[in-house]
């Protein structure tokens, strides 16, 4: 009997570990048929915010929608969570035998797209980059070192111990500053909340230290950026991005008008239309 009681928490245990590391960094809707697009979101936003997009395009393309562990109502993963993320992508590429696949990113996810196509032996024909930049966490630190970023530090802290009111209260002001649409706004503030808390400070955290700048000289591939024009002025922001790009070696960058981060949320005919160029160029 004693031997049965051991097995079978050994048993339990094992099931439970399975369960545990079966978790997915990646899900991944596919629709349509044609040359393969992977469509990464960014931080916190599910996949679907490219289902206007994706109807227009699956009768041409084969349409890779990807939302993030733990956004969208996805199960969170152990941390650390980008390069794990990253990790999947790269493999999902290779497993699926995707070749000169297009990928469109938006914020966080055009930064991963950047990683993708510097890869040796990228699968990678083309990407285009929606108000994304290569180190996002150089804009917020003058003197930024992605080693002095950690999990454990006061602000995370505060971020995961805020109650349900304060969290929404933030997440309210950030959407604000995300889009002039008074809806989007809205659904920018539904997916923080929907989030996953730790996944929301501590992937923000992996976010931050991603550096891509140097990685950039590695990039063959035709690059286009869509950029944002709001807050700060189109001068400032295309500034921003020809100091972030130096290192890549040629790319065409679009600014948006009259639009703020979620440029697709913005103005979305001009979108669509940037964004059909930039496939069929």
């Amino acid at each position: 009997m004693k031997k049965f009681i051991i097995l079978f928490v050994a048993l339990c245990l094992s099931t439970s570990l399975y369960a545990s590391n079966d978790n997915k960094a990646i899900h991944v809707e596919v629709s349509g048929n044609g040359q393969p697009i992977l469509f990464i979101p960014g931080f916190t936003v599910p996949g679907e915010i490219w289902n206007p997009v994706v109807d227009k395009l699956k009768n041409n393309y084969q349409c890779h929608v990807v939302t993030l562990a733990g956004f969208g109502a996805k199960e969170p993963i152990e941390f650390p969570w980008l390069p794990k993320v990253n990790e999947s992508l790269e493999n999902y590429l290779s497993e699926n035998n995707l070749e000169n696949v297009i990928v469109v990113g938006h914020s966080l996810g055009g930064t991963i797209a950047t990683w993708l196509a510097s890869r040796e032996n990228s699968r990678v024909s083309k990407i285009i980059l929606v108000d994304a930049l290569p180190a996002a966490g150089a804009i917020m630190f003058p003197d930024f070192n992605p080693d002095n970023l950690a999990y454990e530090s006061p602000f995370n802290k505060q971020q995961l111990e805020m109650d349900a009111t304060s969290f929404e209260q933030l997440a309210t002001g950030m959407s604000m500053g995300m889009s002039t649409n008074t809806e989007a706004q809205t659904q920018i503030k539904n997916w923080i909340l929907e989030a996953d808390r730790k996944t929301y400070v501590y992937g923000y955290t992996d976010y931050l230290k991603l550096d891509m700048r140097e990685a950039l000289k590695n990039i063959t591939v035709p690059v286009t950026i869509l950029a944002a024009d709001l807050p700060y002025g189109a001068e400032l922001a295309r500034k921003t991005y020809e100091t972030q790009y130096a290192n890549l070696k040629n790319y065409n960058l679009v600014m948006a008008s009259d639009a703020a981060h979620f440029i697709m949320l913005d103005q979305q005919e001009w979108f669509m239309d940037q964004l059909l160029k930039a496939l069929n160029e």
